[in-house]
């Protein structure tokens, strides 16, 4: 039996209570109440989820591509602090994108809410009773799936913590128990989500599709492709995803809720993140495309474009997320949405788990679908042997044009393996104890029972 601890939280339980809407996140955090006792009636229920999500968006808003993309080999930095951190694989325990707060705030608003909703409706068994709850577990899920893969081991916490009677200080789970914790909260998302909301809320509130697409991103994580594949499937089935026309590539990112998009982080002129700090603020953006980047892409690829200006020996921003031609020097926040997955992604993670399972036929269709948009001609078993070394190595590669800077390329090299082969040549990667991020001091200092990872004690 799991063994699951209560996580003390140093800070009041914050939930954004203004009035819910059908189709868009309140982005407006207005009000700090306590969780315990604030939920009595369904709307209270609905401002707690919506808490949620305003917890995601300050998550994501300052490290999204830190985590992401900066110990990766498709950026490079000059900057110092966090980006020149990670890109001189020089990682401490007082580096901001260390710090894990953030996670168990989003955490425990969704412990809350998963406790409390029940109350909250009472014998109403209904459709936005359901529908909550399945969003909470998954957002629950969302951020131990992030915590695992960043820091391996971390606290387990799946009750609010609420006073005397309860545990202080925890001690670290094993990977293997938080994910199955994560698996069992996306299962129960897949069953309690809605198929759609109206408008631009389909897009940044959990789906059954997007719970779908965080269950393909986990079993591909722990290499079970069958899975992979059958979870993979239930969206390539659905008929509100499909993939965009290459013109309208960059409105994935620029404008959001686009056709291919599954789920999204909901920002706007309010709740703003750093993406164009991270990528586009001219000279001075925090990372620019590495030279590996630019010469891995193909001849002829459509999307080259539309990522950075061609016209630039080393280009000074990446407009993939704010329109081909964009200069705006401003280093104001960005109002755009943070694309956590999409079908593009799905198909080449499904791509990648037929190739494992040695159905080259399977796989290559899916890649094909990509390349073909991207304006490339088809690849066939042995050109793709011939030009990438294998089938898997074409579709990771495939994965680092076309999935580039969302995200997922330093987690793409942890999943395959590849990270130390890719990244020793650039930094010196060399140990796999260093491939996970130190925990931040200030959580140490709190909390006695917790050690520090290994590399950097």
């Amino acid at each position: 039996m799991k063994k699951l601890f209560k996580y003390a939280f140093w800070s009041i339980f914050f939930l954004s209570v203004s009035s819910c809407s059908n189709s868009l996140l309140d982005k407006e955090p207005i009000s700090n109440f306590s969780g315990q006792g604030y939920y009595k009636k369904p709307s209270d229920a609905q401002a707690g989820v919506n808490g949620i999500y305003n917890g995601l968006q300050s998550l994501f808003r300052q490290n999204f591509a830190y985590w992401g993309e900066g110990r990766a080999d498709n950026v490079v930095t000059r900057h110092a602090g966090d980006p020149g951190a990670l890109q001189q694989n020089s990682l401490t325990p007082i580096i901001a994108s260390a710090r894990w707060d953030n996670f168990y705030t989003v955490i425990s608003r969704a412990n809350y809410a998963i406790k409390y909703i029940p109350q909250a409706f009472g014998s109403d068994d209904s459709e936005l009773k359901k529908q909550l709850l399945g969003q909470a577990h998954a957002l629950r899920a969302l951020a131990y799936f992030y915590l695992v893969r960043i820091w391996g081991e971390v606290p387990l916490v799946v009750e609010p913590y609420e006073g005397l009677g309860q545990e202080l200080f925890v001690q670290r789970n094993t990977e293997a128990e938080v994910l199955a914790q994560v698996e069992a909260d996306l299962i129960i998302a897949t069953e309690n989500c809605a198929l759609n909301y109206s408008g631009a809320g389909n897009r940044v509130l959990i789906t059954k599709g997007a719970a779908y697409a965080f269950l393909t991103q986990l079993y591909m994580w722990q290499k079970k492709y069958v899975k992979t594949v059958e979870m993979a499937e239930k969206i390539l089935t659905d008929a509100q995803y499909a993939l965009a026309p290459i013109e309208d590539w960059n409105n994935i990112f620029v404008k959001g809720s686009n056709v291919e998009s599954i789920f999204e982080v909901g920002y706007n002129e309010v709740q703003t993140n750093n993406l164009r700090i991270w990528y586009a603020m001219g000279s001075d953006s925090d990372y620019v495309p590495s030279s590996g980047f630019i010469a891995s892409i193909e001849s002829g690829d459509l999307r080259k474009a539309r990522i950075y200006d061609v016209s630039e020996v080393q280009p000074r921003k990446i407009w993939k997320f704010f329109g081909p031609g964009f200069n705006d020097e401003s280093p104001e926040p960005s109002g755009g949405n943070i694309v956590l997955t999409r079908l593009a992604d799905v198909i080449l993670l499904k791509a990648e788990a037929h190739a494992n399972l040695n159905q080259p036929i399977e796989a290559l269709d899916l890649l094909n679908r990509i390349r073909i948009r991207a304006g490339l001609a088809a690849l066939d078993q042995n050109k793709a042997k011939i030009q990438f070394g294998s089938l898997v190595a074409s579709i990771l590669h495939e994965r680092s044009i076309e999935l580039c800077f969302e995200g997922h390329r330093w987690f793409d090299l942890l999943r395959s393996e590849t990270a130390i082969s890719t990244m020793k040549p650039i930094n010196g990667l060399s140990d796999k104890r260093n491939l996970l991020w130190p925990i931040h001091e200030g959580e140490l200092l709190k909390n006695p029972n917790l050690k520090q990872n290994e590399f950097y004690r």
